[in-house]
């Protein structure tokens, strides 16, 4: 194995470093719990020891459910130290959805955040380990005194799976998305977004997230502090940035716009801020540009798959007029736009966007033909990642997503792109939050339909709404009705749930 190789094995390695170098430093802090990186080197090694001990020293799959912590950060930390594959669980599957996962991963342990126990069926795979809040490690006292404290982490070679990390199983079966050693190595080694020994990174999604995972991991290889929410709450989230002085984040989409729309938001000092990052679903224009205007430091949008392959950056700062692209490809992506015959579209053309890079996943686990699914070769047999996106390259290269390609609503014969029509319904002054489906339709096989939230204290009418829209669309995009709604269901990523809203329509039909 090469050196290079090595070390792209020794990413946790690398984090516990600090601990040697910096030992008072604090490394890691989830609400009222705080560990230096001494502590922080000594907890996972410790972890490491004790997950040997309880499986032997091939360790497998270790699966983690709950939200977010030091222990469960820890216990991550922990179970890749040992050499073993960790197996972050989401607390919002349902639990049927849950129970899937668990028998598809098969893990020897899972480790439980106090609380989330009833998560789990009678009949799980693996021995349930509930983490104590009292315990330091995360770990209660009896499971880690079964083995002794590891002296370095295992280095694995690079390809050895990492992290398995699942899709939301919203519908049909959860996909595990495996990353190597070598994958979560290079993410994390990126020097991107200018993190060093002095930054400080806020994070307010769930550990179970790779919106969480990917920049905790980046912020710690690089000797960050890294800062968890156990609860995404607007106050409490400026609260910790201005006492802080938090100088990164990764936000989701809904959490910006919240944040923004807070009373307290103006009155706050966050000029300590050099970066804040957004990914997990398409940002409006108007957001992007009011982030800028209104929050100190850099603003990036990062465009990808938590399979990886396919990453844009739109550093908004340096391109104001790209507001509404996603940016151009990161260093060493090639993104390609192609037609349902595999052929490049031209720029202007719209198609399927496609991506490689140095950081794809090792495939989906078990699960081959959700891999044949996802994988576009060329004709060299070059191994492509399918994004589902339908988007087109403008004139300078940025690219611009237009909808998923599920998403789009074929009626009487044309295409209409939900994210066109999504595009004029945000425009509305009284409109926050919109969504385009397709609904069945005897005359046009399907049509659209649009769902809305109104602004706080204002009134919409759906029928004044429609016909506002329908004015300026042709004639075989118009949608068909609107409907306002209280809210529209997300996932933890902020993206808005929908085949969750097109089901009962399509089950009345049947």
């Amino acid at each position: 194995m090469t050196e290079a190789a090595t070390e792209e094995g020794e990413l946790v390695a690398r984090i516990l470093r600090h601990g040697i170098e910096r030992p008072q430093d604090v490394a890691l802090v989830c609400g009222p719990e705080a560990l230096t990186w001494s502590q922080l080197r000594e907890d996972v090694l410790g972890v490491a020891g004790a997950i040997i001990a309880a499986t032997g020293p091939e360790v497998g799959r270790i699966a983690l459910l709950g939200t977010a912590s030091t222990g469960l950060a820890v216990s991550y930390l922990g179970i890749v130290a040992a050499g073993g594959c960790a197996v972050p669980l989401p607390v919002s599957a349902h639990p049927d959805a849950l129970a899937g996962m668990l028998a598809d991963c098969e893990p020897d342990l899972v480790f439980v955040q106090d609380g989330y126990q009833s998560l789990l069926k009678p009949d799980h795979p693996g021995r349930a380990v509930v983490l104590d809040a009292a315990s330091r490690t995360g770990l209660p006292a009896a499971f880690l005194e079964c083995g002794q404290p590891l002296a370095e982490a295992v280095v694995p070679a690079p390809e050895t799976p990492f992290n398995i990390i699942y899709s939301s199983g919203t519908t049909g079966r959860a996909k595990g998305i495996v990353h190597s050693h070598s994958m979560r190595h290079r993410q994390a080694a990126r020097s991107l977004f200018g993190i060093d020994g002095s930054s400080t990174m806020l994070l307010a999604t769930p550990l179970y997230s790779n919106t969480t995972l990917m920049p905790m991991l980046a912020a710690l290889f690089h000797g960050g502090r890294v800062m968890l929410m156990p609860k995404f709450e607007v106050e409490a989230y400026l609260d910790i940035a201005e006492r802080e002085r938090v100088t990164h984040t990764m936000l989701v989409p809904v959490q910006y716009r919240r944040i923004l729309a807070a009373e307290s938001f103006a009155r706050r000092d966050l000029s300590s801020f050099k970066v804040k990052q957004c990914t997990g679903a398409p940002l409006p224009a108007a957001d992007k540009r009011e982030i800028l205007a209104r929050w100190p430091g850099r603003f990036v949008e990062v465009y990808g798959l938590t399979e990886g392959g396919c990453t844009c950056i739109l550093d908004l700062a340096a391109f104001p007029q790209k507001a509404h692209t996603v940016g151009r490809p990161a260093a060493g992506n090639e993104i390609r736009v192609i037609d349902d015959e595999g052929k490049d579209v031209p720029r202007g053309g719209r198609g399927e966007i496609i991506g490689r890079s140095a950081t794809m996943m090792s495939g989906y686990f078990r699960n081959e033909e959700a891999n044949a699914a996802f994988q576009w070769r060329d004709r060299d047999g070059t191994l492509y990642h399918r994004t589902g996106d339908i988007g087109m390259f403008d004139e300078d290269g940025f690219l611009v997503l237009l909808d998923r390609k599920k998403d789009m609503i074929i009626s009487g014969g044309f295409n209409i792109y939900a994210s066109d029509l999504e595009e004029k319904l945000l425009a509305h002054p009284d409109i926050a939050e919109a969504a385009v489906i397709a609904i069945p339709s005897e005359k046009w096989g399907e049509t659209p339909l649009g769902l809305v939230v109104a602004r706080d204290g204002r009134a919409v009418e759906p029928d004044a709404l429609l016909t506002w829209v329908n004015g300026q669309v042709g004639r075989t995009q118009r949608l068909a009705a609107v409907e306002l709604r209280p809210e529209l269901p997300r996932n933890n990523a902020g993206k808005i749930l929908k085949q969750d809203l097109k089901k009962p329509y399509w089950e009345k039909s049947a």
